[in-house]
């Protein structure tokens, strides 16, 4: 099993869930996060006053998924997220060891 950790603009998150849903990926948990990398924040002008803003507003989504089917979700997240331009965000693959469903106590990949 694996955890994909993806981190990407707020405004498309709908998108991803869409794409996500479309292959059959039905859970995820997203995350309003706070975040620089390359993009290095912005500037923005208020009432004539430039400001800097060291920490641009991401969406972290963190999906558990079976090995077979991480490549494919991966490549959903990455078509959908895309725009182009820096600061699209990243993508983060980790082995899963073990999930559990809390209400039924199913182990591994049944608990997905």
């Amino acid at each position: 099993m694996k955890i994909i950790m993806a981190v990407i603009r707020p405004h498309r998150l709908q998108e991803v869930k869409e794409a996500l849903s479309v292959i059959g990926v039905a859970g995820l948990t997203v995350t309003d996060v706070r975040g620089a990398g390359k993009q290095k924040g912005q500037v923005e002008r208020y009432r004539g006053s430039e400001y800097s803003i060291d920490l641009l507003a991401k969406c972290k989504l963190e999906v558990a998924t079976t090995d077979e089917q991480c490549e494919e979700a991966v490549q959903a997240i990455r078509k959908a997220a895309y725009t182009g331009e820096i600061g699209d965000g990243k993508i983060f693959i980790l082995n899963l060891d073990d999930a559990m469903r809390i209400r039924t106590s199913e182990r591994g990949e049944d608990s997905l």
